[in-house]
């Protein structure tokens, strides 16, 4: 967005803010009604902006519950789902091992063979150090 464009959204959010406060305080409109005693005017637009901000106190703690809760929540099911996709994996691979058997054969053996060259080159080294 362009700065004038962002001025102008910041002007008018003040603008609207402003009358906002502007109509709880000085306007005619306030009427608080708490257990049949209806109350008007400058007390009632107190007592109006302290329930309304009791609320919305209110209102944060349990949205902050909530998204605790489901903090809690979807981390124990991202864990049970890594674990059910590595269970699915071990599953898959123990289905797949018989078919991969004549592969693992050669390979198996290329191992074998270098383990047993590599550990012959290190018996020299330390007979030689001795």
């Amino acid at each position: 967005m362009k700065t004038n464009a962002k001025k102008l959204i910041f002007a008018v959010l003040i603008f609207l803010l402003a009358v906002a406060a502007w109509q709880s305080t000085v306007g005619d409109g306030m009427h608080v009604n708490i257990d049949g005693d209806e109350i008007d005017g400058p007390l009632a637009a107190v007592l109006g902006l302290l329930f309304g901000g009791m609320g919305m106190v209110i209102a944060g703690v349990v949205l902050s519950c909530v998204a605790v809760f489901l903090c809690v929540l979807f981390a124990g099911l991202g864990v049970l789902m890594v674990s059910g996709i590595a269970l699915g994996g071990a599953v898959l691979l123990a289905c797949v091992s018989p078919l991969l058997l004549p592969l693992l054969i050669p390979f198996g053996l290329y191992w074998f063979f270098v383990v047993r060259v590599r550990k012959q080159r290190q018996r020299a080294l330390v007979d030689h150090a001795v």
